[in-house]
């Protein structure tokens, strides 16, 4: 018995000695990567203490990355803001990701500066997505170095970061061409190239749409196919996320998740998962301790078992520290990282050894918003789409912004709101991770208690309002068209359905010009007008503004304001500004031969087509209908039965629109409706280009408008008779 203690305290010393030289190896190893990161330069770091068994934060000490020994080296300076394409010695020669594998260390290195001098020259011509675009380039060529994406499968989630893989999959040649009318989309496009799968331009679906893929090529028998699926960790906390990740566990699918981690959205990332990325996970060194231990403490007799199920509890005491992986984990992921995302190499060598993995598996890698460019990575914010660049000095160096042109409508709301915020301590605004986008950095930074921050998170901010309403707080949603239809459900059931009075501030609602069909405003008219106790509106000019939020915040129920991505305009009118009331148009125009009803700022086009046509010896008036739901049935229908000629105008789809309520009341009214003519959206995606060329395309600008009347007028005067038009 005495012989048998002393072997098990023997062996329990051993034990100990081994897992303390284990921990001391593990310490030095997390230091070492954590010191070795591009992202932890000039910061203070965090480092794991075995004394006190957890990170600890050290002195920050510059830490230098020598480029040559990754086999980097800038490009020569960018002299010449219009570089042509003949000076890039390698992008121009890249046809597809198949010549990237023609190029050395060395050349890939100065290829990553190319891409980056090439995005910097777009700029020089247009606004686009920039910062975004700098921090995937590594990471855009590791992946087309390891897998063949003619066959394997890649999403890109939200898609604004594309434009590195356009540049090496054929299309650097038009690449200048970009979010222009006729030109390169901005998102992933499949019609452009069969790199592409999806368009993607809102966020968090990249990752049910590679399981898709995924499960369709294995039921093909095509098993064969990788699928990778890339998704920044502003896009992560999207609720359909991690539906995705539940199903993929269970089914156990061979899906790679790339998690990009810059610590940003649009704006800085909010919420709880945000921190969780905050901690760093070794996962790889935990992973390979945990097999060699276990392995170890198998081989011993006796006392094997009972050690191994001890590591189990110091197994899970680990993972405590490194939250993030251990959610994945849970999820049935098997967790890889955090990498350095700059580190093209490093890169390449994780993703070769994850390639020949089955199973769900997440690599987290983590890059800089901006890598590459100064200005870009210190204020990402600014940089996401920043202005033109009118001047670019040597080295991408002293980048100088176009100043900005006259006030648009998002600032105009965003104003109203701030008052709205100053003068009630119960009204409160929830924003969906775009608090630049809708210009609310004011309202955060002086009323931060009213003001939330969802994240891309659409639906739960909606269910969330509807929360702060049933307490008694008077919420206002204020979240782009585009986006808000992904809270479809949330506004029936939270909030019109319990009739609660929440605002909703629809942005960009209508054309928003370069960002194409992803983020056009097309459909909100119809979705909205649906549902009972809702309340639309939109104003027809800037003096609509406050007094129609501050008449919505009265409203015992939902009330939605619509407003384009658009320059403000002032209407001129003949009569002082008409008081908002429920369901009450405000004439601006009388005519005899007809009149324009306009919903929203077509006003302002009406009104130009109206003067006009008044040139032309045609008397046609216009009329602000101000609401869709409920119509002013009362000057409506008036119009409809004693003028010739009723033309609805809306910055929407004609499918269920303003000119469909027009017509549903006619219809109910016992109306002639042959001299109606709609003017909308066609029932058809609307492409990119600048907004002034797609709404004259659309024939929503004021020639086109004013070409509607006459063409009604030229028809047969038979026609006309038979259509009771006098």
């Amino acid at each position: 018995m005495v012989i048998g203690l002393a072997v098990n305290l023997s062996i329990s010393l051993l034990l100990a000695g081994f897992l303390l030289r284990a921990v001391r190896r593990y310490e030095r190893r997390a230091n070492a990567v954590l010191e070795s990161m591009d992202c932890f330069r000039d910061a203070e770091f965090l480092r794991y203490d075995s004394a006190r068994s957890n990170f600890r934060i050290a002195p920050s000490k510059e830490v230098s990355i020598d480029s040559e020994s990754k086999g980097l080296r800038p490009s020569e300076p960018n002299t010449n803001p219009m570089m042509g394409y003949d000076m890039y010695e390698l992008l121009s020669k890249i046809q597809s990701p198949a010549d990237l594998h023609k190029l050395s260390e060395e050349q890939l290195g100065r290829l990553t500066q190319e891409i980056r001098d090439e995005l910097v020259q777009v700029m020089t011509a247009r606004p686009a997505p920039f910062a975004s675009n700098l921090g995937v380039v590594e990471l855009c060529l590791a992946l087309h170095l390891t897998y063949d994406f003619s066959r394997d499968r890649i999403i890109w989630d939200t898609g604004h970061q594309i434009y590195p893989h356009k540049l090496i999959t054929g299309r650097f040649a038009n690449f200048r061409s970009i979010r222009t009318k006729g030109g390169l989309m901005g998102f992933p496009n499949p019609a452009e190239s069969p790199y592409d799968l999806f368009v993607t331009g809102h966020a968090g679906a990249s990752v049910s749409t590679i399981s898709g893929l995924k499960a369709g090529d294995d039921l093909l028998g095509e098993s064969d196919r990788h699928a990778v699926a890339v998704i920044g960790d502003g896009a992560l906390p999207s609720g359909m996320v991690f539906e995705a990740f539940n199903n993929i566990s269970g089914m156990n699918q061979n899906c790679l998740v790339v998690l990009n981690d810059n610590k940003m959205g649009i704006c800085p990332r909010t919420g709880g998962l945000a921190q969780r990325l905050d901690h760093y996970r070794l996962s790889g060194i935990y992973q390979s301790g945990k097999k060699t231990l276990n392995d170890l403490l198998k081989s011993i007799p006796l006392i094997g078992e009972p050690a191994r199920a001890s590591l189990e509890g110091m197994r899970d005491a680990m993972k405590m520290y490194f939250k993030e992986g251990m959610l994945f984990e849970e999820f049935g992921f098997r967790y890889f990282g955090p990498v350095d995302g700059h580190d093209l190499k490093g890169l390449r060598k994780i993703l070769k050894e994850l390639k020949g993995q089955k199973g769900p598996l997440l690599l987290h890698i983590f890059t800089n918003k901006g890598h590459g460019v100064e200005q870009a990575a210190e204020d990402p914010v600014t940089y996401h789409s920043p202005g033109i660049f009118e001047c670019v000095g040597e080295n991408n160096l002293n980048i100088s912004l176009k100043k900005g042109g006259a006030k648009a409508y998002t600032d105009a709301m965003s104003g109203a709101i701030y008052r709205s915020l100053q003068a009630d301590p119960k009204s409160c605004v929830i924003t969906a991770a775009m608090c630049q986008g809708n210009k609310l950095e004011k309202v955060r930074s002086d009323f931060p208690k009213q003001f939330f921050d969802s994240g891309i998170c659409e639906s739960h901010a909606v269910a969330f309002a509807a929360g702060m309403a049933k307490a008694g707080a008077k919420p206002i949603v204020d979240i782009y068209s585009t986006f808000l239809q992904r809270s479809f459900d949330q506004i029936f059931q939270e909030v019109c359905l319990q009739n609660l009075p929440v605002v909703f501030c629809v942005d960009r609602a209508g054309i928003v010009g370069p960002d194409g069909p992803t983020h056009h405003g097309c459909f909100d008219i119809p979705y909205l007008r649906l549902f009972p106790n809702m309340t639309s509106l939109a104003p027809a000019d800037e003096a609509d503004i406050e007094p129609m939020l501050q008449w919505a915040q009265k409203q015992p129920g939902p009330v939605s304001i619509r407003y384009p991505r658009a320059n403000l305009e002032t209407i001129p009118r003949s009569k002082p500004h008409q008081p908002i009331e429920m369901g009450q148009a405000e004439v601006l125009v009388e005519g005899k031969d007809g009149v324009f009803l306009a919903f929203g700022t077509t006003a302002t086009s009406c009104l130009t087509a109206a003067k006009n046509l008044r040139e032309d010896g045609i008397n046609v008036g216009v009329i602000s209908a101000r609401f869709v739901k409920p119509l002013d049935t009362k000057t409506i229908l008036k119009a409809i039965e004693h003028l010739p000629l009723v033309v609805t105008v809306e910055e929407g789809t004609l499918q269920g629109g303003f000119g469909s309520a027009v017509l549903e009341a006619a219809n109910a009214a016992g109306l002639d409706t042959r001299h109606i003519v709609r003017c909308g959206y066609p029932d058809k995606f609307i492409e990119h280009g600048d907004r002034n060329e797609l709404l004259a395309d659309l024939g929503l600008d004021a020639a086109g408008l004013a070409e509607t009347v006459k063409n009604f007028r030229a028809e047969p005067a038979e026609e006309l008779a038979a259509a009771g038009v006098r």
